[in-house]
């Protein structure tokens, strides 16, 4: 009996070390990651400024690190939704977080578009432009509107199935790997005892894989310093000169729908925005300086958890949210859309807006199944509306990685709010937790 409480007791202390654990073994601040990130980001903006050809060179730096990250992307995904669906046990259960995922995802999206809509219609920063599409030259172009003729919603609904099993791991392709994902995760929860073994197995390789994540991690200054420098280097500041205004409300709308629109979400589920961001903010600074949100998934599902996500619901919610919960894609998109318009002297009505609202409800759903991403869909947006010449998309090609500096930090924000929402409609948020991890954080 004694051995049972003195056992009992040293299991109550290791369970409580281990969730004192951020708090208790929290950095000083300029041993963390995200300051040596932050430095490595103005070495590579010196470098490209004052060195713009070495800033050029610096690109496989950026690139590589992204590469080592896509890497385990796939496997990580297919085993948090396999043990996330096979966790759930009950289908119905999956199948109900799913519904509620998805509603999040629609509401917030259309959120986005509107408001993209309402402020380049309000600050109208393409209207005096005059360009005349026949002087712009749109050779550099040419690959993005010969993909986005590619691209519609039958093409979409087929890409949804992976040439093979394998295939989808090979290409990269998260859409296809939620697919097989969702597929096996059912299939070994209808096997019950059976499918145990397996389990065991997917649950020691998501392990394996995040470990893996933890080591590549430690790159990302170097990664950031290389994409940095080469977006410094090529594009310059002469780039902001002749469409900074346009860029600049950009960024405003951006900094709008975080802290006004996400931020409203995040009191009504009981924590402050700003907190969220400050926990986040390793991820954010990575975003900022590699232009992908990607890189940083693998710990925010990580992260999640410890701020007392349930572990299944994290599993569906964030894959899931990365290909279609994109909100900052949805800011540029619509306001990038109706920019192109203003700036070509192209009118457009309101019904015409509202159906271009309704066409980019559709598209923005593929942008993670695409490569090269949001400029893609954009340009296969103005290809499916008409109205508005899709070659105009050379007009912002140059700017288009500065924007992505905006769009993609809230892309990954707004997937951190989506689930810790999820988990609180579902009754699989630990509330105590959540307040502890974020107050943690500020201290």
């Amino acid at each position: 009996m004694a051995l049972e409480i003195v056992l009992s007791q040293e299991s109550d202390k290791n369970e409580s070390i281990k969730r004192e654990g951020p708090a208790m073994s929290k950095k000083v601040w300029y041993k963390q990651l995200w300051f040596y990130v932050v430095l490595a980001m103005f070495a590579g903006v010196a470098l490209g400024h004052w060195f713009p050809n070495i800033g050029v060179l610096m690109q496989p730096f950026g690139n590589g690190f992204i590469k080592a990250i896509k890497m385990l992307i796939a496997p990580i995904i297919f085993s948090t939704v396999v043990l996330g669906i096979a966790g759930m046990g009950d289908m119905t259960k999956v199948g109900r977080v799913a519904v509620k995922a998805l509603i999040y995802f629609e509401v917030m999206t259309t959120i986005a578009l509107i408001i993209g809509v309402i402020a380049v219609n309000y600050w109208q920063p393409g209207v005096g432009m005059n360009v005349d599409i026949s002087t712009v030259d749109t050779s550099s172009v040419s690959q993005y509107v010969a993909k986005a003729k590619t691209q519609g919603t039958v093409q979409f609904l087929m890409d949804l199935i992976p040439n093979t099993f394998v295939g989808a791991f090979s290409e990269g392709n998260v859409l296809q790997v939620l697919t097989l994902s969702v597929l096996v995760g059912f299939s070994l929860s209808a096997l019950g005892d059976y499918g145990k073994p397996l389990i065991n197995f997917v649950e020691m390789l998501a392990k394996t894989l995040f470990a893996a994540v933890n080591f590549v991690m430690w790159a990302a200054p170097i990664g950031a310093f290389g994409a940095i420098a080469f977006t410094v280097g090529k594009y310059g500041v002469g780039s902001l000169a002749t469409l900074g205004k346009f860029l600049g409300y950009f960024y405003i709308v951006c900094v709008f729908f975080v802290v006004v629109v996400l931020g409203a979400v995040a009191k009504y589920t009981g924590y402050s925005i700003f907190k969220l961001i400050k926990y986040f903010r390793e991820e954010v600074v990575i975003c900022l300086a590699t232009t992908s949100s990607e890189v940083v998934l693998p710990r925010m599902l990580e992260k999640l958890e410890k701020l007392g996500c349930k572990k299944s619901v994290v599993g569906l919610v964030i894959p899931t949210g990365y290909s279609f919960n994109l909100d900052g894609t949805c800011l540029y998109l619509a306001f990038a859309a109706i920019f192109l318009a203003q700036a070509t002297n192209t009118p457009l009505d309101v019904m015409q807006q509202i159906g271009l609202l309704l066409v980019l409800l559709l598209t923005s759903k593929g942008a993670a199944g695409v490569s090269g991403a949001a400029f893609v869909v954009l340009a296969a947006t103005l290809s499916t509306v008409g109205s508005i010449p899709v070659t105009s998309v050379a007009l912002i090609l140059g700017i288009h990685r500065l924007m992505a500096e905006g769009l993609v930090p809230v892309n990954m924000i707004g997937n951190a709010v989506a689930t810790i929402f999820v988990s609180k409609w579902e009754n699989a948020l630990d509330d105590k937790v959540l307040q502890e991890e974020l107050n943690a954080t500020i201290k």
